[in-house]
């Protein structure tokens, strides 16, 4: 079966590629602009904009919302960490974090897929800490500063196939890999 998924976004789509092929999935990019909402929530930022692409684009289809949120920082960036990344970038986060001692973090992912003409919304995150400096060339975003709970390497440090393992979007498209595949009829 193809997932069409709704990303410009070329370290997205390799991920995502990754984790799917695992449940036997072919990934075809979909080059559609979707709705951009403000809101705090993923969830409802990857649902909105999955609505409005229901019968503009052939199902099964999924748009993905992932944010970095900092407990110091009152969860900062949360779900403008985009536009963050592109504004002030890894450096500019570890400015911020400049003398903090909790550098609890989470990364969340909320997929939304377009599927038999509704939206359902998978969600998975991860633990970790900041590191107080961008350590590896892998990745993408804030990849080089984000330590997930029980690594030792930043996601930047890792093979694609050790962040898949742990990552906050790995365990959310896995929960949607394993209902696509239900409701086709493998177990």
């Amino acid at each position: 079966m193809t997932v069409r998924v709704i990303s410009k976004n070329l370290g997205k789509l390799r991920e995502i590629r990754l984790v799917l092929a695992k449940f036997g999935f072919e990934v075809e990019p979909v080059d559609e602009r979707k709705l951009e909402v403000q809101s705090e929530s993923l969830e409802e930022i990857a649902k909105t904009a999955a609505e409005y692409l229901l019968g503009r684009v052939s199902e099964p289809f999924v748009v993905e919302d992932s944010g970095l949120f900092i407990t110091s920082l009152k969860g900062f960036p949360g779900p403008y960490s985009s536009y963050v990344y592109r504004t002030i970038g890894c450096e500019g986060i570890l400015k911020l974090m400049k003398g903090v001692e909790d550098r609890h973090a989470k990364f969340v992912c909320a997929a939304a897929l377009g599927f038999e003409g509704s939206v359902l919304v998978f969600s998975g995150e991860v633990e970790g800490m900041i590191s107080t400096e961008p350590r590896g060339q892998g990745g993408f975003g804030f990849d080089p500063i984000f330590v997930p709970l029980g690594c030792s390497k930043t996601f930047a440090e890792m093979t694609p196939e050790e962040k898949s393992s742990v990552s906050h979007r790995a365990k959310a498209l896995e929960l949607l890999a394993r209902f696509l595949l239900q409701r086709a009829g493998h177990s």
